[in-house]
């Protein structure tokens, strides 16, 4: 099939502008299979979230010392597993995520030094423009002329967290899938930002806080083998271990790419926390490795910036099968300014904001209250170069499933100075 072929009609938002259009060069989402929508399952229920012991100095009356957080043990807690499960040097630490607890394809032999799936690396917080480098009606972009960005607004500022270095992959999503089939469903308000706010998570862009998972999506989670193969040519996934465990899982809902990463010790990025890791914070970059064009060439200099255009892997310009879509971290020379992998091209990356309009000013803020869409990041393996930027967004119902979809976790910072402690629980 070649790209020129794929197409979909506009979504509009409810500012009524068509943010996913239909395109003659590759530019619109759309599916050889159609996509689908979930299917339902009654939920499980919900489970303990345990308490944290203490093996540190106190002071005289006995309580331990707040500014020893490392003396904590928290792994009975998943809303602290992403910090357990990282090092302070951004890298795989001593105890794994849940999708990486066994070694094998798709869990610890990712990237160019084949190591962890699971590794997540820290992002300092900042301030940047979210809306920048205005794309032009001829695709180009618009740049000043030393070279910089232009037309900037919309400021948002981020505090730290960490994002992970890859795409979730299918080797990891299968860890996940198990863990449904067995009855796992998140526990009503997990998946926050519990660092944020005294607990309370991101600031709502219509007031109040972060609500986390809502036990009324239970029954969206659904991660059957029918709804993974919501594509029969560029499907990912397969009902066993096969030879595209290294491949980014697509076909995922919005739904289940959240309840992931709440089993996998973290959350969904906002919006704002992903395009500032792709910009490079106050950098401003063109796109996420800097101002170096992608190139078309493939498998040379384009494939080495970004998975786009039907490019990989021969550089033919046509998409025909599965083979079109590269391994995680193919992309070597495309990481960002903090080392994350893929944030342009290969597939589009589920964020946890539903689509709006830009609410300004933006402080660790997230809409959460303006449906019907969620907001994709990223660009996809047969996309255009415009897709690639980091300013770049599209709207899609939730629910929606497609060959181009998938989705990276965030995760508290590792330092855990955020931790509140007091007499032996950590709150």
């Amino acid at each position: 099939m070649n790209r020129t072929l794929f197409g979909i009609a506009c979504l509009a938002a409810a500012s009524g502008v068509c943010v996913a259009c239909s395109s003659s060069d590759g530019g619109g989402p759309a599916d050889s299979g159609g996509g689908s929508d979930s299917t339902t399952l009654d939920a499980p229920g919900e489970q303990y979230l345990g308490e944290a012991s203490y093996d540190g100095p106190t002071f005289g009356d006995g309580s331990p010392e707040a500014s020893t957080a490392d003396a904590w043990s928290t792994d009975a807690l998943p809303s602290e597993a992403g910090a357990a499960a990282s090092g302070g040097d951004g890298t795989s630490g001593t105890t794994p995520m849940g999708s990486c607890q066994t070694s094998g394809p798709g869990l610890t032999n990712c990237g160019a030094n084949s190591e962890t799936c699971c590794a997540s690396l820290e992002i300092p917080g900042g301030t940047y423009y979210r809306t920048y480098d205005p794309v032009g009606i001829d695709g180009g972009v618009g740049l000043a002329p030393d070279g910089g960005p232009t037309g900037e607004a919309d400021p948002a500022t981020v505090s730290s967290f960490r994002l992970d270095k890859y795409v979730v992959t299918v080797g990891r999503f299968r860890q996940f899938v198990n863990a449904w089939n067995a009855g796992y469903v998140p526990p009503a308000g997990s998946g926050k930002h519990t660092y944020l706010n005294g607990g309370n998570g991101l600031n709502a862009t219509g007031g109040g806080y972060e609500p986390g998972w809502a036990a009324a999506d239970d029954s969206n989670i659904a991660p059957t083998g029918a709804n993974l193969a919501c594509d029969p040519i560029f499907a990912t996934w397969t009902n066993t271990t096969g030879s595209q465990e290294n491949l980014p899982i697509n076909c995922v809902s919005w739904y289940e790419a959240y309840a992931f990463c709440i089993w996998d010790g973290g959350f969904l990025p906002s919006e704002a926390e992903w395009e500032y890791a792709a910009a490079g914070g106050s950098e401003q970059r063109e796109y996420p490795w800097g101002s170096t064009a992608p190139g078309t060439g493939c498998p040379q200099t384009g494939c080495q910036y970004a998975i786009y255009n039907c490019d990989f892997p021969n550089g033919s310009g046509s998409c025909t099968s599965v083979a079109n879509i590269a391994p995680v971290g193919y992309a070597a020379r495309g990481a960002g300014l903090w080392g994350q992998l893929d944030l342009a091209g290969d597939v589009f990356e589920w964020n946890l904001d539903w689509y709006a309009t830009y609410v300004d000013p933006c402080t660790d803020c997230a809409a959460f209250a303006t449906p019907p869409a969620r907001v994709l990041r990223g660009g996809a393996f047969y996309y255009f170069a415009s897709t690639l930027l980091p300013p770049n967004r599209i709207a899609i119902p939730p629910t929606y499933r497609g060959n181009y979809i998938g989705f990276r976790c965030a995760r508290a910072p590792s330092s855990r100075d955020w931790l509140v402690v007091t007499r032996g629980r950590v709150l």
